[in-house]
């Protein structure tokens, strides 16, 4: 025993060695390549100890059994906060800023898109659609409303706001429910299984939402474009997503070695093409409709016998777990505690509070069909709370669009004002959804004998 406690210890020693190596010699590289940028005071050094101090507040935070991106959050509050550190914050460069927000959303969409599995929908298709759509919409027009009597906002930034919020967190969810499925919590009756489909749906719900009435929101020229621009802009990010989604289903070829790793290579480039081309060209809504599109066509290829590569969603995940510290850390960078209005957070909240209150109803009467005991549809009401990854890679996007477009003081207070609420829904939500989860799976759902069978691939979600 003492010589396998010896050799774990030796293993986290010798982890932290290859990473400070791997830090110290990235730093370098930049060091050499950019100079001053990466020097104390530049933007690259700023985002790397955001970075670094971020991902130990993740270790730190899990360590203790919160979700780690909550540390992560905390971090950038503080580097944008607290006198003498809020340097870092306040010193990194809002396109770069946006940039690693917008990579970070890519890979969320991939994921979620290459998830949606369309056998395992087929199966639950009415109890996965109706958990999946409405709460999702009654929670967004809820907060559309009351935000917009609450915090002053027009109609179009309170429904933004509302898809923002309406999201779920696989991020959250996720790992919680995968530990009550290992204990063999809710399996028999596909609790898990429903939920985390549903959460794919709700959080392509939420996006395309959101995607089309910022498109709305800033369109400019005739009243005809205006009305037509949305469901344009829908249109063409599907047709983008299905012609290249096509293009997948024929590369790389079936021979090709180590096809995964250039599966994961081309959909990462050309889902980003999609992403940040429709920026370039003017059409931001259609980017996330895109990407989204065209992972699912993608993944329908994949699906076929003989072209099933399961690793593509291993690089995924382990490229989200690199990713997922710098966007809740920068996220929360936007929030300089000294300078938020109190009455921001107090009506936000209480919207906040009315809206989730409906999602919770809702989800509970959306599955009486479903042959649950009431303890089961209370659960799945409840596992619905938790809120963290689109909020975070979402809750700046009208922000960073009036600071790059060069818009009014009114709407970047509004944007910052969305930004706040986002952050504040998950420092809220968050951690009291997992401990919710934890605390009345046992209590609320069947047991038997730990079965993970109907749960192929759960982390393939966002």
């Amino acid at each position: 025993m003492k010589v396998a406690s010896s050799d774990a210890n030796m293993s986290k020693v010798g982890d932290c060695l290859i990473w400070i190596v791997v830090g110290l010699s990235f730093w370098g590289i930049l060091v050499a390549i950019t100079g001053e940028l990466a020097l104390p005071g530049g933007n690259f050094f700023n985002l790397l100890v955001l970075y670094v101090v971020a991902l130990v507040a993740g270790f730190m935070a899990n360590f203790i059994g919160l979700p780690p991106l909550l540390g992560s959050l905390v971090v950038g509050i503080l580097f944008s906060s607290v006198p003498v550190i809020n340097v870092v914050g306040h010193n990194i460069d809002t396109y770069w800023s946006s940039a690693l927000r917008n990579i970070a959303l890519v890979i969320i969409l991939i994921r979620a898109g290459l998830g949606l599995d369309p056998v395992a929908l087929k199966k639950l298709s009415c109890t996965v659609i109706r958990l999946a759509f409405l709460p999702c919409l009654i929670e967004a027009t809820t907060m559309g409303i009351v935000s917009t009597f609450f915090l002053g906002l027009p109609w179009s930034w309170g429904f933004m706001l509302g898809f923002i919020v309406a999201a779920v967190s696989p991020a959250v969810v996720v790992p919680s429910l995968l530990k009550l499925s290992e204990q063999g919590y809710g399996v028999d009756q596909g609790i898990p299984t429903l939920i985390i489909a549903a959460a794919s749906i709700d959080d392509v719900l939420a996006i395309t939402g959101f995607s089309v009435l910022l498109g709305l929101t800033f369109a400019e020229g005739s009243l005809i474009w205006t009305i037509l621009k949305g469901p344009v802009e829908i249109l063409l990010g599907i047709i983008y997503g299905i012609f290249f989604g096509l293009l997948c289903w024929f590369v790389p070829y079936k021979e090709k070695r180590n096809r995964a790793v250039y599966k994961f290579i081309i959909v990462f480039c050309l889902g980003a093409l999609g992403m940040f081309g429709s920026h370039k060209v003017g059409l931001e809504s259609s980017g996330p409709i895109a990407v989204l599109a065209f992972a699912f066509v993608a993944g329908l290829g994949w699906r076929r016998p003989g072209k099933e590569d399961p690793d593509v969603g291993v690089y995924y995940r382990f490229v989200w777990k690199i990713f997922q510290p710098m966007l809740f850390a920068l996220i929360g960078t936007e929030i300089d505690v000294a300078a938020i209005d109190p009455d921001t957070i107090g009506w936000g909240l209480l919207a906040v509070v009315i809206s989730l209150s409906f999602r919770i109803l809702t989800s509970f009467v959306v599955v009486m069909g479903a042959a649950f005991t009431i303890w089961e549809r209370l659960f799945i009401a409840i596992a619905w709370l938790p809120k963290a990854t689109v909020q975070a890679a979402i809750g700046s996007q009208a922000l960073d669009y009036v600071r790059l477009h060069n818009g009014e003081d009114e709407d970047i207070i509004r944007g910052e004002k969305i930004v706040t609420i986002a952050v504040m829904v998950i420092l809220v939500t968050a951690p009291l959804g997992a401990a919710a989860i934890k605390l009345t799976g046992p209590r609320f759902l069947a047991k038997k004998l730990p079965n993970l069978s109907l749960m192929s691939d759960p982390e393939a979600t966002v």
